[in-house]
């Protein structure tokens, strides 16, 4: 097995997202009743037409990409065999897409996963009182320098390096003076740009932490299966089987550094040599390319995509 599945994070949200998906195929449509039951909410109206303020919103967000990744999951073994067990080296997710991963892998329920991310989202949006935190991308530094930077911006509030995207892309978070002072340290250190991001809270920071004691108190409710597929998790970007050790990264995950360099990295060094993409957009697929040579990233997220999926896997 030379394929991994990732799926994708916050910021990967659209209008009309899963729409095509929803009219082509029964099990997406399956999929999107099921979150709308476990909700008690018809979040799939929303991804489907909008407005976008509403579907950014982190709470709205989060389940919503799952959504459209379990529906592009249940899609392709319906409709092309796909077998995660059979057919994946690894799974992974970026932050939130984490998440899918261990949804598709079987270790939550996608009801439990819908929940949770719920909580997830309206945790973190609560953590952090509106202004005062924020994240900037730092582009042209490695991830050292990047830490670097933020360690030194903090002077006594909170900095953090939160994303190692790779291909010379690593997110800062933490207060937003701290934030804003660690762009102007970055670009002396050589930094192409630094460029403060449009989102709600300061995500994978240590001003998360009332989020990731909601989620310790969250998880502690719900089953946790062993997935059927080695999950790579962001906090340790090695692999995770165990229930009690991925309860305990899930929570880790909320204040640490999604490590999705290093993530890709090992499972390249596994012997991966496809990493395909499931759910909305191709964030995932561009990261790849900077960061295994070598691999290719493919993108499934429309009934075109499934069409392509299924001819590439006859």
């Amino acid at each position: 097995m030379t394929a991994a599945f990732t799926f994708p994070g916050q910021g990967s949200q659209a209008v009309g997202m899963g729409k095509a998906l929803a009219e082509a195929f029964p099990a997406a449509r399956a999929v999107f009743a099921e979150v709308d039951d476990a909700l008690g909410q018809k979040l799939s109206a929303l991804m489907f037409e909008g407005p976008e303020a509403d579907l950014t919103l982190t709470a709205n967000a989060q389940p919503a990409l799952m959504a459209v990744s379990l529906a592009v999951v249940r899609v392709l073994e319906a409709e092309a065999g796909l077998d995660l067990a059979r057919d994946a080296r690894f799974v992974a997710g970026h932050s939130l897409g984490e998440y899918s991963a261990l949804a598709a892998a079987g270790t939550f329920s996608i009801a439990d996963t819908a929940r949770l991310l719920r909580i997830r989202g309206n945790a973190m949006q609560a953590a952090v009182p509106p202004g005062q935190g924020a994240m900037a991308a730092l582009l042209g530094l490695d991830f050292d320098a990047a830490a670097a930077a933020a360690a030194e911006a903090a002077q006594g509030e909170v900095c953090q390096a939160a994303n190692d995207n790779g291909g010379g892309q690593v997110v800062v978070s933490g207060s937003k003076a701290a934030v804003e002072r660690a762009c102007e340290i970055a670009k002396g250190k050589g930094a192409r740009r630094a460029v403060l991001l449009p989102v709600s809270a300061p995500f994978h920071c240590a001003l998360m932490q009332p989020a990731a004691d909601a989620m310790a108190e969250a998880l502690g409710k719900v089953a946790i299966h062993a997935p059927k597929v080695p999950v790579v998790a962001n906090v340790h970007a090695a692999p995770l089987t165990d229930p009690a050790a991925i309860r305990q990264s899930l929570v880790a995950q909320v204040t640490g550094t999604v490590r999705w360099r290093e993530c890709v990295a090992y499972m390249a060094g596994q012997g991966v040599t496809t990493f395909y993409e499931l759910g909305s957009g191709k964030v995932l697929t561009g990261l790849v390319r900077r960061i295994a040579e070598g691999a290719e990233g493919v993108a499934v997220g429309t009934p075109d995509d499934v069409a392509a999926f299924k001819s590439r896997n006859a």
